[in-house]
């Protein structure tokens, strides 16, 4: 906050502050303590005349002064002390800039003590009223003594309407009950106690509130007085993720579908039933595993890789792809799983949620296979025949033949509907792509 923003600040407050030059005899001042210039000059006037702590001044000549009467505390120079100023009482404290006042100048500022408030806290209570917090000051039966608006307006009321009254016209017994108990701990003990609440709403409806209390000497009285901010949003916000959270898992559990949510680094945090039952682990074994130990060595994993890389790194948002996970007693079994990016937001590592949407069969391996054979594979599935095949790849139709009767071999094939059946259980290609694709191929339109 700088200056200027100072200055209208207490603008709104009951303070007079001044600033004056001895040497020019001008004098700055403001703040809400006084409704008109000339009133805040006389007052300014009068303790010069009272203390001989302030510069004359050239302004206000022949005007008839108030009289300021000393209260209290200190009689002249620096520090505080307490007037009177045609009936209104101020804590006035000022000081010399740099030497004696009369050749320097000084700068002061003066808080009246009122307002409803015991003398000592019309300043809090000044800046209190301003406050967006809700604020509050109780004695040791209930009532209250002082309450800020932002108080207030938590019970759809006004401060005036408070003052005065117990708390138990407000809040119902339960709750007048427990906030009494509270304030006796604060009493009792002599500290603050920090903690959140729950209170009713003049429309029946549950709010909620976190601050502190702590005791506090108002006049004469021993009170207790708390400081407060409404979470009733941040707190119906929470329990309406906890709800989803909730359902979320109870849908994981009761779905039947294998599903695990994985960390950005490829841990599992969170698994279904159906999953651990899939690859044959305890459940408790299964949260905490790294996913590539639960994936066989294939083309898929490292196509899956790529695929992952594009998911954390923000540049997809959802993915399917085909994998052959590795179970609890080390058998193979091909799947199909849609993966899904969670929890994205600055400063949070995203999460994902895989979900096998198909179960294929139990995984055979097979031999490797060069990506020329792989695309004839592909065509061959796609419904070309061998002159088509030749033409499409820019091969003989003696290499085409060659790669026939390789593949056939390979694979245990004796035909072409044999070798493209093969070619689809042993999940060369892909059953969810057409024109027929390879499993790993890295983009859509890409054969293999």
């Amino acid at each position: 906050m700088d200056e200027v923003d100072f200055k209208t600040l207490l603008a709104r407050l009951p303070v007079s502050w001044w600033e004056t030059d001895a040497d020019s005899g001008r004098v700055r001042s403001g703040g809400g303590a006084f409704t008109d210039e000339h009133t805040a000059h006389r007052f300014l006037k009068a303790l010069s005349a009272e203390t001989g702590g302030l510069p004359s001044a050239r302004w206000g000549e022949g005007a008839r002064f108030g009289e300021v009467r000393p209260v209290g505390g200190a009689p002249s120079g620096d520090g505080p002390r307490r007037t009177r100023f045609e009936g209104r009482t101020f804590d006035v404290t000022w000081s010399a800039r740099g030497g004696d006042a009369r050749r320097r100048g000084s700068r002061g500022v003066a808080v009246e003590v009122g307002g409803g408030a015991p003398a000592g806290a019309g300043a809090y209570a000044s800046f209190a009223d301003l406050s967006p917090a809700a604020m509050f000051v109780r004695d040791a039966a209930g009532c209250y003594v002082w309450a800020n608006h932002a108080y207030a307006h938590l019970y759809g009321t006004t401060r005036d309407r408070m003052v005065g009254r117990h708390l138990g016209e407000f809040d119902a017994p339960d709750d007048a009950a427990r906030f009494m108990a509270l304030d006796d701990e604060v009493l009792t003990g002599g500290h603050s106690l920090r903690h959140t609440l729950t209170y009713r709403r003049p429309d029946g409806s549950p709010g909620h509130a976190a601050g502190y209390r702590f005791p506090v000497s108002w006049g004469a009285l021993r009170c207790v007085a708390g400081t407060y901010v409404d979470v009733s949003e941040y707190t119906h916000a929470l329990d309406g993720r906890r709800r989803a959270e909730e359902d979320l898992r109870a849908l994981r559990d009761h779905s039947g579908l294998p599903c695990v949510r994985l960390s950005a680094d490829g841990v599992v945090g969170e698994a279904s039933a159906a999953a651990a039952e899939l690859l044959r682990l305890r459940l408790r074994d299964l949260v905490g595993s790294p996913v590539d130990a639960l994936l066989a060595e294939t083309p898929e994993r490292a196509a899956l890789h790529v695929v992952w890389g594009e998911l954390t790194g923000g540049r997809r948002r959802n993915a399917q792809s085909s994998a052959v996970l590795v179970d609890g007693d080390r058998r193979q079994r091909r799947v199909w799983v849609h993966l899904s990016v969670v929890n994205r937001s600055r400063g949070r590592d995203a999460g994902v949620w895989a979900v096998v949407t198909r179960l294929g069969l139990r995984h055979e391996p097979h031999p490797a296979l060069t990506p020329a054979q792989v695309r004839i594979l592909a065509l061959l599935a796609a419904g070309y025949d061998n002159a088509g095949v030749a033409e499409a790849l820019r091969l003989s139709r003696q290499t085409v033949d060659y790669h026939l009767a390789r593949l056939r071999r390979l694979l245990g094939a004796a035909t072409r509907p044999a070798l493209v059946a093969r070619a689809y259980v042993l999940g060369i290609l892909s059953p969810h792509s057409w024109p027929p694709r390879s499993t790993t191929a890295a983009h859509p339109l890409s054969p293999a």
